[in-house]
This record gives structure tokens, C-alpha cells and sequence, in this order.
């Protein structure tokens, strides 16, 4: 039995055909089939067609040369470049996140065969990883919210007792404060787990889309009041249907960044409005804009282009928002702009009032 199947693996291995050797088998042939034609054909020619023995030996190379050529180099596309092409749009689709790609061939070359067949093993690799880091990040996400949820809610026992001195106030205070951070990363972490593999439920109801841009303004009034800073406001009044949940944490982000990154006693401006092709929200804020290195990286998870983290944030929001807009099937664009820096989104579902 052993030796039947050692046969059978010999037998397989001599069957196969190296890339490098089609071609310098195809290269040798057609240059050996060319010449040998061509001196043929000239020979030919002068024995029996003297008046046409004029054209010279390298003339007849190039015409036999295209003849023959030409069905070889259709060949070699087919079998050789097309699976090539096909492996390269797989790439650029695993590339961008599809881990669940498998391509086949039946490419006479065993060096493609080879390369399908690790490609194939690299992407249920991915995949598996995939599934794995979501498992982990999910469940991890789940078992740090109660123990955080139970140091902030002691914390806020503590803040209430008249027997604190003020160092201690000072300590509770920041408990509470970096509690409340810690709990914000790990709900966008979790949600953005989520929508990153469609797990979550959307339930999409009709609502009115300036009114809840007006209530996440005023959600953020600690933030802005502090800073003396004025709105420029002008929304028009559009109806929307979708998951009220995922709009207010866009707007909240957005609006929120703009607060954080806008001096002190200046101006947001926030615009809505209901156009052809969409409905239009645009928010500019008066800071210093964002570098262009950055500009490319804003949405990519866990990325800040303020390296020395003077500003709080963990890197997640634009990258959150820019997953539920993919989800909802929304755009969104950065720009900077003269005096700052400008965020439009684009909804295209919407029922008008």
C-alpha cells in the first residue's frame, strides 16, 4: 500500500509542469519552429519561385514569426496569465477585509496549482483569526463593563460623602472620569465589533433628523459651555428612517470633535440640509485642521494624529462612525478648510416631511 502511494506521488511530481519551464520549452520551440520555417520557406522560394527569392531570409523570420506567435501568445494568456489575474482580484478583495475567499484553477502549471492552494490555506487562516479576535473582543468587551460599571458606581457613593477632604475629592473625581472614558472605549469596541460583523440587530423607525442634531447639541453643553464656544446652526427639517441609536453616536462624535479641536470663545458651524442627492450634514470647526500625512489614516481604527495625546480619545470614534455610515449606506468626507476643518456626511435614504 505504502509503495503504491509512493509510486502514485512520483507519478504526480514528473506530471508537473513548472511556469519557468513552459515558458523557456515555448521560447526555444517557437524561436527553433521560426528559423527553421523561415530558411525553409526561402530555400523554397529561390528553388521554385525565383522572382519572389528577392525577400530577404530576415523578412520571412517576422512573418512566420507573427503567424506562429500570434496562437502561442493566446495560449500562454489563457493558461498562464488569466489565473494570474484572477488570484490578483482576490487579493484586492481579501485586501479589504473578505477573508472568506476560495478561487480554484485548472492551470496546467503546477506552480499556480501551488499558489491556489496557498492562498486558499492563507485565507481560512484569516478567517479562522478573524472569527477568533471577534470571539475575543466581544467577550472580553462584555466581562470588562461590570467590573467598570461597579468602580464607577462606587466611585459616585464616595463623591457623595461630606467626610471626603478635598484631595480625596480630587482622587474620586478623576476615578470617575477615566471610569467613564474606559467604559466609552469599551462600548465602542464592542459595538464596532458588531457592525464590523453585521451582528447587530438595527431596528429602523422615522424620526426627525434635525431635532436630534439639536438634542446631541445640547448633550454636549458641558463641553462646549466650558470653552465659551457659539454654534452657527441652520438645519432644515428632514425626516429620516433608520436606527435612532446609530445617528445620535454620529452626530455626537462628529459634533463632539469639532468642540474639542475648536479654540476656546469660537464658533462650530453645523448645516443640514435636504438636497438631490441626499441629505447633506456638514460640520466645520475653527482648529488647526488635520495634517496630511493623517488625512488618509482619520478612519482607520485606534489611529490619532495628535501623537502626543494631549487631547483625549482613544482612536475609535471616527473610525465607528465611519462603520455604522458604511452600514447604513452613507458617506462621510474630511477636508480642511480655510480657518479649519470640515466633516460632511451624506444619507441617501430619507423620507422628506
Amino acid at each position: 500500500m505504502s509503495k503504491g502511494m509512493k509510486s502514485g506521488a512520483k507519478v504526480r511530481k514528473k506530471r508537473r509542469i513548472g511556469v519557468g519551464w513552459f515558458i523557456s520549452l515555448i521560447v526555444i520551440a517557437e524561436l527553433a519552429a521560426v528559423l527553421g520555417l523561415a530558411t525553409g520557406i526561402s530555400y523554397f522560394l529561390t528553388e521554385f519561385f525565383p522572382a519572389l527569392a528577392n525577400l530577404p531570409t530576415t523578412a520571412w523570420v517576422v512573418i512566420v514569426g507573427i503567424i506562429i506567435g500570434t496562437p502561442i501568445s493566446i495560449f500562454v494568456n489563457r493558461a498562464l496569465l488569466s489565473p494570474i489575474r484572477k488570484l490578483g482580484d482576490a487579493m484586492n478583495l481579501v485586501a479589504k477585509g473578505s477573508f472568506g475567499i476560495q478561487i480554484h484553477t485548472s492551470a496546467p502549471f503546477g506552480d499556480i496549482r501551488d499558489i491556489y492552494r496557498n492562498f486558499n490555506l492563507m485565507t481560512r487562516e484569516l478567517a479562522a483569526t478573524e472569527i477568533l479576535k471577534t470571539d475575543f473582543v466581544s467577550n472580553v468587551s462584555h466581562e470588562i463593563k461590570t467590573p467598570i460599571t461597579a468602580i464607577e458606581g462606587y466611585a459616585m457613593l464616595l463623591e457623595g460623602s461630606e467626610t471626603l477632604s478635598e484631595e480625596e475629592s480630587e482622587y474620586i473625581d478623576k476615578i470617575l472620569t477615566n471610569t467613564q472614558r474606559l467604559s466609552e472605549l469599551v462600548g465602542n469596541v464592542l459595538l464596532l465589533s458588531k457592525i464590523d460583523n453585521q451582528a447587530i440587530e438595527t431596528k429602523a423607525e422615522r424620526f426627525s433628523l434635525d431635532e436630534q442634531i439639536r438634542q446631541s447639541i445640547l448633550l454636549l453643553e458641558p463641553k462646549w459651555s466650558e470653552k465659551n464656544i457659539e454654534f452657527d446652526v441652520e438645519l432644515e427639517s428632514v425626516s429620516y428612517e433608520g436606527n435612532r441609536g446609530f445617528m445620535l453616536h454620529i452626530w455626537n462624535n462628529l459634533i463632539g470633535n469639532a468642540v474639542k479641536f475648536t479654540p476656546k470663545d469660537s464658533t462650530v458651524k453645523i448645516r443640514l440640509a435636504d438636497s438631490d442627492s441626499g441629505i447633506i450634514f456638514t460640520v466645520e470647526d475653527e482648529g488647526e485642521g488635520i495634517a496630511e500625512d493623517a488625512m488618509n489614516h482619520i478612519f482607520d481604527k485606534f489611529y490619532q494624529g495628535d501623537s502626543s495625546h494631549k487631547q483625549e480619545g482613544n482612536g475609535l470614534g471616527l473610525a465607528l462612525v465611519k462603520r455604522i455610515l458604511d452600514f447604513v449606506g452613507g458617506e462621510i468626507r474630511a477636508e480642511n478648510i480655510e480657518g479649519g476643518c470640515r466633516f460632511t456626511v451624506t444619507l441617501s435614504e430619507k423620507l422628506k416631511t
